[in-house]
């Protein structure tokens, strides 16, 4: 039996100030975790879904960031207005946020 259903990664990777691709972490990424894990737990589902933080997650200019597994959605350039819509509609119902999606193809094809 798997631990969880699908596990989130939010990148709270900081970069020295003034970096050229910019930084999650400065993006509000640490907030924006916190409220999604908070969110998780409101909706019964913190024993099927796990929201974790993460390093560089390689996407610094799509940030803020995350991705869902095990689909390997990413998401990118959230907001906290954006949070119950993951939740709902890709979390619960299985349909990914497109218009969230980053849309470069090495993360989402």
């Amino acid at each position: 039996m798997k631990r969880f259903d699908k596990h989130i990664f939010v990148c709270e990777n900081k970069r020295p100030e003034g970096h050229p691709r910019g930084c999650c972490h400065d993006k509000n990424s640490v907030n924006l975790r916190e409220e999604l894990k908070a969110k998780i737990k409101s909706a019964g589902l913190n024993t099927t879904v796990r929201v974790n933080s993460a390093g560089c997650l390689d996407a610094c200019e799509f940030g803020p960031v995350m991705v869902v597994y095990p689909e390997q959605t990413w998401y990118g350039n959230f907001s906290e207005a954006d949070l119950d819509q993951i939740v709902s509609e890709h979390i619960i119902e299985g349909k990914v946020v497109e218009r969230l999606t980053i849309k470069d193809p090495k993360f989402n094809r």
